[in-house]
């Protein structure tokens, strides 16, 4: 008996936190995506301090949000792949994450190197900790120069 084995990245959802990492993981992840005829799902976490003042304004925070979805939704239409966004308000971020990774069924969580530093230094280590711990499907981190300048892979 032969079994289906599904792509990584039939269904994977990406967070996005900032502009210049919405542009960079969906360069690097589209291609990809489209090539295994898949749909992404992408999200965004506002992270609320927990009974503390917040850091900005949830207004403010939301056209940050709009704005990860609008540079999502053109990478998307260019790679030709089916796009769902999500946005969430959290205290844990990475709890967050997974949960719109069951939500969305998704069969990956897939990031890019963020900034400067590497990776695994954006996040503290309960984020860290609950994504690799705790994830329920695999959790793929994409070289983040292996996308040129025109988003090609």
């Amino acid at each position: 008996m032969t079994e289906h084995v599904e792509s990584l990245f039939s269904r994977p959802l990406l967070p996005l936190a900032n502009a210049d990492d919405a542009d960079t993981t969906c360069a690097t992840a589209f291609p990809r995506i489209a090539a295994a005829d898949g749909r992404a799902s992408v999200v965004h976490v506002i992270e609320k301090a927990g009974g503390a003042p917040d850091k900005a304004g949830v207004e403010q925070r939301e056209e940050v949000a709009d704005e990860l979805f609008d540079i999502a939704r053109r990478a998307a239409d260019d790679a030709g792949i089916e796009l769902q966004t999500d946005l969430r308000f959290a205290t844990d971020v990475g709890d967050a994450i997974l949960e719109a990774a069951r939500e969305a069924d998704a069969t990956a969580i897939v990031f890019t190197p963020r900034g400067g530093r590497s990776w695994w230094d954006l996040f503290s280590g309960a984020v860290r900790e609950e994504l690799i711990r705790h994830s329920d499907r695999p959790v793929v981190v994409l070289p983040a120069d292996d996308a040129d300048e025109d988003g090609e892979t």
